[in-house]
């Protein structure tokens, strides 16, 4: 797909071809499979006898969750119209390649709960893995907000925005997406836009903020832990994967509502409060990719796959 002209800027309008790029590895060749899919991944084709394990991040969200996904991305009306009947063919194909996964291992609770729901399959519970070694917690005490984040509509960057401008605190956006120019419009002057940053940058950036904001509703959402790991807290929507990745009043707070005055409630309720950076510490641990790895052995050994 790599050849397809000008795929990279507009990869988006290909979606409908990548089952066909999928489908076209050969794997007949090896026993086992693990397949790291958010989307496409688990309609490779397996040979007879072989085993596939999905390490499952979420049931298509384009597809199964379109209602969610499509309203915030700004398409233009004649894509919304046809999107449905592109989709229709693909979510028959989700569906039948779900039968040919023999284990489903998912990222989180909630995504469980979907795989059950929509794949009628059952799935345990492995946590994404964090390398705590490359996030250290400094003593400098920033005063600005952070997200760190891509820029596309169902992130909810938009009620961030909102909120800290209403409230006149700093905050900085690390992350580049097609609603970085909305953003910017609606942005009051304390709010700094700093697109794609270097990982050198980003571990600074999280190490010396206040807190990270997270606003939209995550599968299971890396930042929370990433923060954690540099000894900073975490301001979430509570729902969807922050509920396990953050302990509320312990390493972050939560806002009930997916609302600017929700958020700005949370942030005042915020600023009253302390935190321990240990404890943040000694929380992203218990996520780090020894235990992962760990996790992921025991699965393959007490299903006799290996």
């Amino acid at each position: 797909m790599q050849r397809i002209p000008f795929i990279f800027k507009n990869f988006r309008i290909f979606f409908a071809l990548y089952p066909l790029a999928f489908l076209s590895f050969n794997l007949s060749g090896y026993d086992v499979v693990l397949s790291s899919s958010s989307a496409f991944a688990k309609g490779i084709r397996k040979r007879k006898g072989a085993v596939h394990v999905c390490y499952c991040y979420n049931p298509m969200r384009f597809v199964w969750r379109y209602s969610d996904y499509i309203k915030k991305e700004n398409f233009p009306g004649l894509i919304n119209w046809i999107l449905p009947f592109v989709l229709s063919p693909i979510k028959c194909w989700d569906l039948y390649n779900s039968k040919n996964v023999d284990h489903f291992i998912a990222i989180s609770k909630i995504v469980s709960q979907r795989i059950k729901q929509i794949y009628s399959r059952d799935s345990i519970v492995i946590y994404p893995p964090i390398d705590t070694k490359q996030y250290a917690v400094s003593a400098i005490d920033g005063d600005y907000f952070l997200i760190v984040s891509r820029l596309v509509g169902y992130k909810r960057i938009d009620l961030a925005v909102e909120a800290v401008s209403r409230l006149g605190l700093p905050l900085i956006i690390a992350g580049e997406g097609p609603s970085l120019a909305q953003l910017k419009r609606n942005a009051s002057a304390n709010i700094t836009f700093l697109g794609k940053v270097s990982d050198q940058k980003l571990k600074k950036l999280l190490s010396e903020c206040r807190a990270l904001i997270l606003t939209g509703e995550e599968d299971f959402g890396m930042t929370p832990l990433e923060a954690a790991a540099s000894g900073r807290p975490t301001i979430a929507y509570a729902k969807g994967g922050a509920l396990e990745t953050v302990v509320d009043e312990i390493t972050g707070i939560f806002f009930g509502q997916q609302s600017a005055e929700s958020l700005m409630k949370a942030i005042e309720k915020f600023d009253k409060m302390d935190f321990d950076k240990k404890t943040l510490r000694a929380h992203a641990e218990k996520f780090d990719k020894e235990i992962f790895k760990d996790k992921i052995r025991r699965f393959f050994d007490e299903n006799k796959i290996l």
